[in-house]
């Protein structure tokens, strides 16, 4: 028997499970073998595929390839030549099913639009070519096409050999078309320009882009992808995202983006649904190419020509453009042939019962590999609900290799308790167990909501928590008991979430100060209206308005937890909860955190057992600066009190006033 790998010895309740977990990492050991030719070459050399297919330029003039083992003929029509099929743009079959043309210096030039006429028996189609890396649409007949990009002065990066800042990461989830006041697409200049700046002073230090890759429905929010190696042109051109990075990085933001492998788009024309007459090229056959949920097409995570796609477009974002990682979107949904819908996933055995793709967990592992090796300081972020043990261990030890995964359980937790609990039944034994219940050995990015909670349908916190009363009582002096108490539990509902990390927290743009109403994308239903499509930044500005308070605390929570060194890595340590009073605290390191949840109740002298020394207060939700009512004065030292019975455990009372719902945080200082 071989050395038990450190996933099972780490939670010996997978020792059960040893023969699938054995098997799924062999899987990845073998087909790594069997595409870098045992071991003569890496993952990450295999994963070259942008530079040998699509349109370059090259010494002699243009070289395309393309991948078609099902076409009998192709062409390249455009701009160059009056969209017309012509023999002198034919290309040549070669092996495996790749064809090439190669052309002279003046037959096609930076900015031309082009396609392909692909044929096969028994039809043909107009196809934009699937490793193209521009594509752009046309304003009057909404045709996307590909663009040959070759600028003669490409954007030259100024901030070399960036690093992240992991410690800890704190993540502002973006969007570029919808992060401008106007009601209107935005572009990647006006975000380096007008919101990169808000980011840096807000506190965080890693910005995630959604919706890069080129999509063909706005709406779609980025998740229905067409062309995976071309960052989407209705926000400007790749020279704009380049400096929009190069900006970040030199701002000290590090960049990560939204990637789609879960699942592509059913378009043919512009996307990969039927490419040369072969529905299956890229996706699975029979039942298993569609996905029932999202009207979309799962990918063959089994043939080399996929992997060696998806693997490629990994490598291309991080090399192309700096990109500094990913969040995987969907992978719930790639790791079981269910696509997660209808599972309970209530035990260990829900894992491991034979409803796994090994396929997609194989090519996730080689997907996380690949990264690491392009770049060690990159990272990897699952968006994940099942639970799978080892999502986020490396793979040397059994796992998937991802860096973080997506805390899912949180914002489903606060969503839950707002909708259905009343103030009085809010349990803080119950609340610290959610925001901490992870596998010690995985990082996880916590957050109160992201994204996902602001689509229409659905509500923000801050619109759960005030609703209607947003229109009518945010202006200063005129907030009513709803609005009050909305603000007090926006605060307290993220300081909780954000102090109780292990990895990283992340906040959708604009909730930081509780942005009104919803998202909703420009569509039929609304007369396609930028309306709820865009940040209303001049509801934080104006200081008249509440909104700035919540935005004021958030930067000034995100100061606090930069401030304890390796804050993510402190454990937090639970000294207290009570259910009745609905009081709870917790320290990291020097940091003492102490929550009221109770709407009616203040306590005078609450009682904490805690290290003897000197507590200072520095941030406190009641503080009038960020919209409380200021009932406690944060000046004052708190030393702690002796208590004999306590003397051998080093442990002194510390008594504190804390108001009705509120929480404060202090910091012990001697």
């Amino acid at each position: 028997m071989g050395k038990t790998l450190k996933l099972i010895q780490n939670d010996p309740l997978l020792k059960p499970f040893e023969t699938a977990i054995n098997g799924r990492h062999q899987h990845v050991l073998d087909k790594e073998a069997e595409l870098t030719g045992g071991g003569k070459a890496t993952l990450s050399d295999f994963a070259s595929g942008y530079l040998y297919f699509g349109m370059h330029r090259t010494e002699t003039g243009w070289t395309f390839r393309e991948w078609a083992p099902h076409a009998t003929e192709i062409y390249l029509i455009g701009t160059f030549n009056n969209w017309e099929v012509k023999k002198e743009y034919a290309l040549t079959r070669l092996e495996d099913g790749k064809w090439e043309i190669d052309l002279s210096p003046t037959a096609i030039h930076h900015g031309d639009l082009y396609k392909l006429i692909v044929r096969w028996e028994g039809g043909e189609g107009e196809r934009v070519p699937a490793w193209a890396t521009r594509v752009v649409q046309d304003g009057h007949t909404k045709i996307f096409s590909a663009q040959v990009w070759s600028p003669d002065k490409p954007y030259v990066f100024k901030k070399k050999n960036y690093k992240p800042h992991t410690d800890p990461l704190l993540i502002y989830e973006c969007h570029i078309g919808m992060a401008q006041q106007e009601e209107k697409v935005g572009t990647y200049a006006e975000f380096r320009e007008k919101i990169l700046p808000r980011i840096a002073k807000a506190g965080y230090n890693c910005i995630q882009i959604m919706a890069i890759q080129e999509h063909p429905y706005y709406g779609s929010f980025g998740y229905h992808v067409s062309s995976f190696f071309a960052a989407s042109s209705r926000f400007g051109t790749p020279e704009e995202l380049k400096e929009l990075i190069d900006t970040a990085h030199e701002m000290g933001i590090t960049v990560i983006m939204d990637i789609v492998h879960s699942h592509a788009v059913k378009n043919e024309v512009e996307g990969l649904g039927n490419f040369a007459g072969d529905p299956d090229q890229y996706f699975y056959p029979g039942a298993r190419r569609e996905h029932p949920a999202w009207d979309s097409l799962c990918f063959d995570y089994g043939k080399n020509e996929v992997i060696h796609f998806l693997l490629s477009n990994c490598k291309y974002w991080l090399e192309e453009y700096k990109f500094d990682g990913f969040r995987f979107d969907g992978v719930t949904s790639m790791l079981y042939y269910s696509h997660g819908l209808g599972e309970a996933f209530l035990s260990y055995d829900d894992y491991y019962n034979g409803h796994q793709d090994d396929n997609a967990i194989c090519y996730l592992t080689m997907a996380n590999e690949v990264i690491h090796q392009v770049n060690p300081h990159a990272i990897t972020i699952a968006e994940e609900v099942s639970g799978m043990p080892g999502l986020a261990a490396p793979v040397k030890e059994g796992g998937y290799g991802f860096d973080y995964r997506m805390a899912m359980n949180i914002p489903d937790y606060w969503i839950k308790i707002i909708k259905e609990k009343i103030d009085e039944d809010w349990k803080p034994s119950s609340i610290l167990w959610e925001v901490t219940n992870r596998r010690k050995e995985e990082k996880t990015i916590s957050y109160a909501e992201s994204h996902d909670q602001a689509l229409v349908g659905d509500k923000t916190i801050i619109f759960r928590l005030i609703d209607a009363d947003m229109y009518w009582h945010m202006q200063k002096g005129d907030e009513n008991y709803i609005v009050h108490r909305g603000i007090a539990l926006h605060k307290m509902i993220r300081l909780v979430t954000a102090s109780t990390i292990n990895g990283g927290y992340l906040n959708y743009m604009g909730n930081e100060f509780g942005h009104p109403e919803w998202i909703d994308f420009p569509r039929e239903g609304n007369g396609w209206s930028h309306k709820y499509a865009r940040r209303q930044w001049d509801l934080f500005d104006n200081q008249n308005l509440t909104f700035h308070y919540l935005g004021d605390f958030d930067a000034a929570m995100l100061r606090v937890i930069k401030s304890e060194k390796d804050f993510q890595a402190t454990p937090v340590q639970e000294i207290w909860h009570n259910d009745g009073d609905q009081v709870m605290a917790y320290e990291r390191g020097d940091l003492f955190f102490v929550f009221n949840f109770n709407p009616v109740r203040s306590f005078t002298d609450y009682g904490f057992l805690v290290p003897p020394g000197t507590y200072e207060a520095i941030l406190n939700t009641d503080n009038v600066l960020y919209g409380g009512n200021g009932l406690t004065d944060d000046t004052v030292k708190h030393f702690t009190i002796p208590d004999p019975l306590y003397a051998k455990e080093k442990k002194e009372w510390l008594k504190l006033y804390i108001p009705a719902r509120t929480a404060v945080v202090l910091r012990k200082t001697e």
